[in-house]
């Protein structure tokens, strides 16, 4: 057996959670400032089943005016992916670089469709290189998800 092929496959792709709050309409949609923009992003990945693993990247997305939200977007993107014959040290960096890298397009997409459903021009979350966020991962020695923090005004 130590001879069958290695197995990645994409078993589905799908939008886990999403929620939308903007706790301080309408008053603040008058407000003449711009708003801050506060982006967090993490990664997750488990096991689910035999040879099967979940994929998750989340997103959390807040505008504020001052210290008051304009409004709060918090997604999740799921992937189910087959891994089989494959040795911990590959399917180590498939599950940390080529799964997140697959699932996170379409997270992108829900939350900017999210976000302009609302009535707020679409914020598009920019391009995101999981290869050094895996690595950065592992260099600190716990495996957990870190997630980067990106600020714009």
């Amino acid at each position: 057996m130590a001879d069958e092929a290695p197995v990645f496959q994409i078993q589905r792709v799908y939008l886990k959670e999403a929620s939308l709050e903007q706790p301080n309409s309408p008053a603040i949609l008058l407000e003449q400032q711009q708003p801050t923009v506060d982006i967090q992003l993490g990664v997750n990945a488990g096991q689910v089943a035999d040879g099967l693993f979940e994929v998750t990247v989340t997103a959390t997305v807040q505008t504020k005016i001052g210290e008051r939200t304009v409004f709060l977007v918090e997604a999740k993107q799921g992937g189910i992916f087959e891994l089989r014959n494959l040795a911990a040290e590959q399917a180590g960096p498939i599950l940390g670089i080529a799964c997140p890298q697959i699932v996170y397009p379409y997270l992108r997409g829900n939350v900017a469709d999210l976000i302009q459903r609302a009535g707020f021009p679409p914020v598009h979350l920019a391009e995101i290189n999981f290869q050094a966020m895996y690595e950065q991962q592992q260099q600190q020695g716990d495996g957990a998800a870190q997630p980067p923090a990106v600020t714009t005004q």
